[in-house]
């Protein structure tokens, strides 16, 4: 008679069984493709109680008993200032899937509450500081974030809409005031609908958006919409382009850069006419009548 197994057991098994194709396969992928994992690493891998981090961090977990790399981990947890509603519903899934969370408090919420023109970049920046510094008290030399395949594609479509600039997400970035840290995002080739799916057939239940500004605040409104927009928009034109995901996902892997009029590196601004052979240096020269 054959074991039966524990909900922990049947949630580890969907991932490496019902959903290896398009969860635990894109998440090697993202691990491979980018070099994010190196041995002897200590990672931190943070939770912030929505789907994606927990699934990754359920990945996480996986990889550590089947991969040959040895490295270690840290399920990280802030609390920015949490309801009580939602510290208890994330320290719940965190038991639900056996992961093994360590929680750390701090008052970002209180502190961006003051900030009336940007709260949300003041909350990202804390955030990401708070995240970095327990890290290294752990000992990590890595953060891992939980950012899929549809963010990298819609930050990259809303930057063209609504900044005037093609910018995106990278896999993993060196941390500018943490020497020695690196954030790495494992999840950069999965799909969020994958996520979505396997918490569904799961009956999982997480935090959609714990953030207490978006609601009261008409800018942030505004920026979020935006994104739904962008998320909208891209829904509909896969109905008559299904590769419409994957397409603009893998143009950012095969950038023309000598098709560019202009671009900006180590913040400076560039133009094709640099190295363009041949090219005038005197003002309207050769230059047509209109």
């Amino acid at each position: 008679m054959a074991k039966e197994l524990t909900r922990v057991e049947q949630i580890e098994r969907s991932i490496i069984k019902t959903y290896k194709t398009d969860l635990w396969a894109p998440f090697l992928t993202s691990i491979n493709r980018y070099e994010l994992i190196q041995p002897n690493d200590r990672i931190a891998v943070c939770i912030s109680g929505g789907k994606d981090s927990f699934c990754m961090a359920k990945m996480f977990q996986i990889l550590s008993k089947h991969t040959e790399i040895p490295f270690e981990t840290e399920f990280l947890v802030m609390d920015p200032g949490y309801s009580e509603a939602n510290r208890k519903k994330i320290e719940e899934n965190a038991e639900i899937l056996g992961i093994p969370i360590r929680i750390f408090e701090t008052n970002i919420f209180a502190v961006a509450d003051h900030e009336s023109k940007s709260p949300c970049y003041l909350c990202a920046r804390m955030r990401r500081g708070h995240l970095y510094n327990q890290a290294k008290l752990l000992g990590c030399n890595k953060i891992a974030l939980g950012h899929h395949l549809n963010d990298v594609i819609e930050t990259t479509v809303m930057a063209m809409f609504y900044s005037s600039k093609l910018e995106t997400i990278i896999p993993k970035a060196h941390s500018e005031n943490f020497p020695g840290m690196e954030l790495i995002r494992p999840m950069y080739c999965v799909k969020e609908n994958a996520v979505i799916r396997w918490a569904v057939s799961n009956q999982l239940e997480f935090l959609q958006c714990a953030c207490r500004f978006t609601e009261n605040n008409a800018n942030l409104h505004e920026s979020t919409s935006k994104r739904k927009e962008v998320k909208e928009l891209i829904r509909q034109l896969k109905k008559t382009n299904p590769e419409i995901e994957d397409n603009i996902f893998r143009s950012l892997h095969r950038v023309q850069i000598e098709t560019f009029p202009g671009y900006k590196a180590d913040g400076a601004m560039h133009s094709f006419l640099e190295n363009y052979e041949g090219r005038n240096r005197f003002p309207g020269y050769g230059k047509k009548d209109s």
